[in-house]
């Protein structure tokens, strides 16, 4: 975890520092940086403790336009700082001290890369003359995070007013970074020399803010997309993850473009109408007639889509166009076959598209799909799996989807499962498809919204995240509905997987684990379900919102029974595709 020797010490120093706010450090590059990140609105940091980055985390504390969260566990720490960032669009600084403290922030980093948020991950290091020379806690910082992040600078010790102009660039050039296009994170690297404690500086200084002004889209731009997309016959939409915020403005649009052509897009990419969503059960049926299903135009934005089988579906439109768009006009060639990079927002493009199709009449190629599609739900909706996994997430959005909450699900079966019941916007860390962080990220949005939060996760990713509730930041609105079947049971649908010795206990990470200790040390208050009518009780104690704790509840599920009922759904017509 990146500790200093004396642990003790340490902690005793953060506390001190912690409650000692009324001078800033004597650091220059450090008091720039506090600056400027005041300057550029930042109001969130999730702070670790440490001696090397004490200057940092004292001058965030101090400055009072700031508010800080104490998370000792950096990986956790990057994922809580995930989750604050996606209750308003908003950046927020995860601040590490020096050596492998760093490289714990490195999953939250890539999740948040993938899912454009505004992570400022700011690491205190070293002076440059003590790396390599067996010194504590050091290693070679400033290029740790270059392929997690969208800009990397280490700041000097400034010694005059080059050197000073130099920092002050080097950080602006960073939030400009973190700002422009859809957004990302960046990595600030800050060495400092001893002594560490001097906070003598009475204010900080005014610093030069370099604005950002980005081109508004012109929809003419567009013409060459909207023109194509017109003129074809089987014109299909699908919008990957996106942001909340990507959809303001284009209700209308959304709406006018879902009634003409097909548009597939998951409860992850869709803010406007986020109904259920499992087009795998549509695909396994269009996969029997694929000339039919295939489109001859498609226009892809958005990030990461969960359905592996849409991705593979998609590429056999080899002769398709294929519109791949974005704000930063970056090649995301997800069906390998993109034939344009258009550079505009999800807003701007839908507003393009429908802007051209409007009057027009229902292609007979939306009506297919949607004719499919229907099928398909009204199948989920008279299906009626005995108790299991699939049981549980269905009555999990049965009470919860009419309550004002927002819902995180973790990966793997917690999100596919998600995806067929929920009436609403899902946040899922879908950028890495990691199991680390989804609880520490649901943690951070619950701590920065007053509304109930959920959070629907597996057994392996959250036991491997479980520091997320050693953390002084919980709040009673955190509700966890963790889905326990003793393994990672989404492996038993691999084929072949089961011919190896190897596939129970090394690969599936076969386990006998409960989560009731860690309530009870955690002051969670903890529920368990291991049958139907103990899930009916689990819940409304999920969703009582009078409890002054955060909830857990723990449904104990059959692994082969909760594989055996997704097949079932999945595959038990698939030979009577109509």
């Amino acid at each position: 975890m990146g500790r200093d020797t004396v642990q003790t010490a340490n902690h005793a120093t953060f506390a001190y520092l912690l409650n000692h706010v009324m001078m800033y450090s004597s650091k220059e590059n450090v008091n720039i940086l506090t600056a400027l990140l005041q300057q550029w609105g930042v109001v969130h940091a999730v702070v670790c403790p440490g001696s090397r980055n004490a200057p940092i985390v004292h001058n965030l504390k101090a400055c009072g336009s700031i508010t800080c969260y104490p998370v000792t566990d950096e990986r956790s720490a990057g994922f809580f700082a995930l989750g604050l960032s996606q209750v308003a669009d908003e950046p927020v600084v995860v601040c590490v001290t020096s050596g492998s403290a760093l490289l714990n922030v490195a999953p939250a980093a890539a999740e948040a890369m993938y899912q454009r948020r505004k992570l400022i991950i700011v690491s205190a290091d070293r002076p440059a003359s003590m790396i390599g020379q067996l010194q504590g806690q050091t290693m070679h910082q400033p290029t740790a995070l270059t392929h997690f992040v969208r800009k990397a600078v280490n700041l000097p010790e400034p010694h005059d007013d080059t050197e000073r102009w130099y920092c002050n660039r080097l950080v602006n050039e960073a939030l400009i970074e973190l700002e422009r296009g859809d957004g990302g994170p960046v990595h600030i690297n800050v060495p400092i020399s001893e002594p560490l404690f001097d906070f003598s500086a009475r204010q900080l200084p005014t610093e030069r803010v370099m604005h950002l002004r980005e081109p508004q889209c012109d929809i003419g731009a567009l013409a060459e997309v909207v023109s194509c997309f017109a003129k074809a016959k089987r014109p299909m939409i699908v919008i990957g993850q996106s942001k909340y915020e990507d959809f303001i403005g284009a209700d209308d649009s959304f709406r006018t473009l879902g009634d003409y052509c097909a548009l597939i897009v998951e409860q992850l990419g869709n803010a406007i109408d986020p109904e259920p969503c499992f087009i795998d059960e549509t695909l396994i049926k269009a996969e029997c007639d694929e000339e039919k299903f295939l489109p001859d135009v498609i226009v892809f934005m958005g990030g990461n889509i969960v359905s592996k089988r849409l991705r593979l579906f998609l590429r056999k439109a080899k002769d398709a166009r294929t519109f791949i768009v974005n704000k930063d006009g970056a090649a995301r060639d997800i069906f390998m076959h993109a034939t344009d990079i258009v550079q505009a927002s999800v807003a701007d493009m839908l507003e393009a598209l429908a802007t051209t199709i409007k009057g027009a009449s229902t292609t007979p190629y939306n009506n297919l799909w949607m004719t499919y599609m229907q099928r398909c739900c009204d199948r989920l909706d008279s299906f009626d799996p005995c108790f299991s996994q699939m049981s549980a997430v269905r009555d999990f959005c049965a009470i919860t989807n009419s309550l004002e909450c927002e819902c995180h699900f973790a990966n793997s079966t917690s999100v596919r499962l998600g995806m067929a019941y929920l009436f609403r916007y899902m946040f899922v860390n879908r950028g890495m498809n990691g199991i680390e962080g989804s609880l520490s990220t649901a943690v951070g949005y619950a701590r920065g919204i007053d509304c109930l939060v959920f959070c629907v996760i597996g057994d392996l990713s959250f036991f491997y995240d479980q520091n997320a509730l050693w953390n002084n930041n919980l709040t009673s609105n955190l509700r966890i509905l963790l889905l326990n079947n003793g393994e990672g049971a989404i492996f038993r649908g691999l084929p072949g997987l089961a011919d190896s010795p190897a596939s129970e206990q090394e690969i599936c990470g076969a386990h006998v684990t409960s989560a009731e200790g860690i309530c009870e040390q955690n002051n969670v208050r903890y529920f368990s379900a291991r049958n139907t009518r103990e899930l009916r009780d689990g819940l409304e104690e999920l969703i009582d919102e009078d409890c002054p704790l955060p909830v857990l509840l723990e449904v104990f599920t059959d692994a082969e029974t909760d594989a055996k009922v997704l097949y079932d759904y999945l595959y038990a017509e698939k030979k009577q595709a109509n």
